[in-house]
């Protein structure tokens, strides 16, 4: 590696180009079970109480697909409850509200009269939005919200494409209205008519609102994609959403997104989908293309796991060394720009499965100025920033795994990190530990967020050099980085 240190205008010029970083966060919003989640995003964002509630059969997405926007209005949170009994969390929850009015949705197949009754001798008001079928529930529900002339379309059949939107739809007052794939249910025909509807939004693809659909809406722009994780994440790109703040939850049940949304909606946030335990590759790109400084988890871990949300909210730029004309070290047939590389790549793909967005200071075998790394780290509006590199020395006998850190800029969180990576570095690769050391490198010297120096291995050492060049060894060095940033931000 070149150990090269910045002249002092150059470094002073650095310095006031420096912007401020924001600090990232995430936390979890979960439960035992759906009504412990829906409790606990109430008691995140009713904290004070509110007047009114709006309640939901847990187990019946069909008349809730509709009740965001309209909960949304009233701010309400929305709570689950057994069909024939009121469940005693969501009782509680109730109580701690101190709301006068609870607004139920759906007919008494899906909340009983029981229920009803209970929530009255509970001296509050309850008033019930029903139907005989989800499509008039959504066209009554629709009738409680102002005439704003835009409708949300989503297919009645399941719950995705409807909640996926939600957010949008709750912050705007815009009804979400629900269709066939091939016909427009009557109540919905009524509801564009009445409400005087101008222009829908279609949420889904052609699979669940067909075009022949599409064909009698007024003035129709579809949001679609290959699936309903694709359609989340379309959601937000092409109503150009903010991500500064994301709501992630599971894209396989309904009952966190439907209670989720309304609270996604006070914070200006969009719903993201996801798979229990991995993250689609759509979701995953928007991940990468967006900024996304603050993040809430909804749902235990049995719906959304921890290891791919790890670094959900984080974003950290990793820097291969050298490159292009610069080789670095180079022996026992190695180039290190050729080893860091590959590192980095690879370490790139961990991060990003665990829910982390990923700035590359190179992804070819380019030559980046050592300026221009530490201004792409500065610039990243990054948590973190890791360069990678192999060691060398004039004889063979030096050898190890080495971090560095420097104290110019958050000391004790770049300590720390290299610290964390460190261990697994030594741990993974069966290397000697070269233990963490401070030192006045460039890019961690004057990037300003926590940076660390990696030291994989020495080329100039033959038995470490054969690790280098193992593609097993490089992927444990790999998981290493990944694993020691998570424990870090852990």
């Amino acid at each position: 590696m070149l150990r090269l240190f910045l002249p002092f205008i150059a470094a002073f010029t650095l310095f006031l180009l420096v912007p401020e970083q924001a600090s990232a966060s995430s936390t979890r919003l979960s439960g035992s079970d759906r009504f412990e989640v829906a409790v606990n995003v109430s008691k995140k964002g009713w904290t004070s109480g509110t007047s009114n509630v709006v309640l939901a059969n847990y187990n019946a997405f069909a008349d809730a697909l509709s009740a965001g926007p309209l909960a949304y209005k009233l701010n309400a949170p929305v709570l689950l409850t057994h069909p024939k009994v009121l469940t005693d969390v969501t009782k509680q929850e109730i109580i701690r509200l101190k709301n006068k009015k609870v607004t139920i949705i759906g007919g008494t197949g899906s909340v009983s009269s029981s229920v009803e009754k209970q929530l009255k001798n509970m001296g509050l008001s309850v008033e019930r939005i029903n139907g005989k079928d989800r499509y008039e529930v959504s066209y009554n529900v629709s009738k409680k919200l102002s005439n704003k002339g835009k409708a949300i379309i989503a297919y009645g059949l399941n719950f995705p494409d409807a909640l996926a939107i939600s957010p949008y739809a709750s912050k705007n007052e815009y009804p979400i209205l629900l269709t066939n794939q091939n016909a427009i249910p009557n109540f919905t025909k009524r509801a564009i008519k009445e409400k005087g509807v101008q222009q829908t939004i279609i949420s889904g693809g052609e699979g669940s609102v067909s075009a022949l659909v599409a064909q009698q809406l007024p003035k129709p722009t579809r949001i679609g994609g290959a699936d309903r994780y694709e359609v989340a994440a379309n959601v937000i790109r092409e109503l150009n959403l903010s991500t500064y703040n994301t709501f992630l939850t599971t894209g396989t049940t309904f009952a966190d997104a439907l209670t989720g949304s309304v609270l996604a909606a006070k914070h200006n946030a969009p719903v993201i989908l996801t798979r229990p335990t991995s993250l689609p590759d759509t979701t995953k790109a928007l991940i990468q293309d967006k900024v996304i400084k603050q993040g809430t988890i909804l749902g235990g871990e049995a719906s959304v796991s921890n290891h791919i949300t790890s670094l959900f909210g984080k974003s950290i730029v990793l820097d291969p060394g050298h490159g292009g004309t610069d080789p670095g070290a180079i022996g026992n047939g190695l180039k290190e720009k050729d080893v860091v590389l590959d590192v980095g790549l690879k370490s790139k793909e961990l991060l990003k499965n665990s829910g982390a967005r990923i700035v590359m200071t190179r992804s070819t075998d380019t030559f980046i100025t050592l300026t221009n790394r530490a201004n792409m780290g500065n610039n990243s509006r990054a948590d973190s920033f890791i360069s990678i590199h192999a060691n060398s020395y004039p004889g063979t006998k030096p050898n190890g795994s080495e971090t560095y850190w420097n104290d110019v800029y958050n000391s004790s969180e770049s300590k720390a990190l290299a610290t964390e990576i460190q261990k697994l570095l030594i741990q993974k690769l069966q290397t000697d530990d070269r233990k963490v050391k401070e030192a006045d490198f460039y890019v961690i010297k004057y990037v300003k967020i926590p940076s660390v120096l990696v030291e994989l291995g020495f080329i100039s050492n033959p038995q470490d050099a054969q690790k280098l060049a193992s593609p097993t060894y490089r992927r444990l060095a790999a998981e290493a980085i990944a694993q020691g940033t998570i424990n870090f931000y852990k």
